[in-house]
C-alpha cells in the first residue's frame, strides 16, 4: 500500500491518531505522512516509514493501523 487516506489511525504502540493528508517535502520532494495526536499536536513522518511495519517481540506488524 503506497496511499493513505485521512482518517483514524491506530499506532502499534496503542497511540490514536487522525490522519489529515499526505505531503511533499520542499526541498526533496519526499512523500510524508501528516497526521494530528489526541492533544491536537501535528506530526510529520514519511510516507513509507508510516505505511511500513515495526519489529515486535520478533513479528513484523504494521506501523499504523486504519479504524
Amino acid at each position: 500500500m503506497d496511499t493513505l487516506e485521512p482518517g483514524a489511525y491506530i499506532h502499534y504502540k496503542g497511540g490514536h491518531y487522525d490522519v489529515v493528508g499526505d505531503a511533499r517535502h520542499s526541498e526533496t520532494e519526499e512523500r510524508l505522512a501528516v497526521y494530528r495526536s489526541a492533544d491536537g499536536s501535528l506530526w510529520v513522518r514519511p510516507l513509507d516509514m508510516f505505511l511500513g511495519e515495526a519489529i515486535v517481540d520478533g513479528v513484523a506488524v504494521p506501523r499504523f493501523t486504519k479504524l
